[in-house]
């Protein structure tokens, strides 16, 4: 009889802790499809800042360039009035 009592709780526990596991498994699925998007997304923000870093690096380029040609035409427009001002002197 107490092995028959064994059988009856074991079959008993096994059909109520079965609707948990199906449920703990499904969480489960659910849990590896969120780490699946999680490690997508990672990834994701990973080439953005890269993207970021080397348009960065490229304005900054950019902004340097500008400078220069700023400063070469300041001293291109103080020639061209200096060589405007020897033309009316000399004529």
């Amino acid at each position: 009889m107490d092995n028959d009592l064994k059988e009856t709780l074991s079959a008993l526990l096994k059909a109520e802790l079965s609707p948990v596991v199906e449920r703990l498994n499904g969480i489960d699925s659910r849990l590896n499809g969120i780490d699946s998007r999680l490690d997508r997304l990672e990834l994701e923000q990973s080439q953005i800042k890269q993207a970021v870093l080397e348009t960065n690096d490229t304005v900054k380029r950019m902004e340097l360039i500008q400078e220069q040609q700023h400063t070469i035409i300041e001293l291109l427009s103080a020639r061209s009035i200096e060589h405007e001002a020897k033309m009316k002197w000399t004529k």
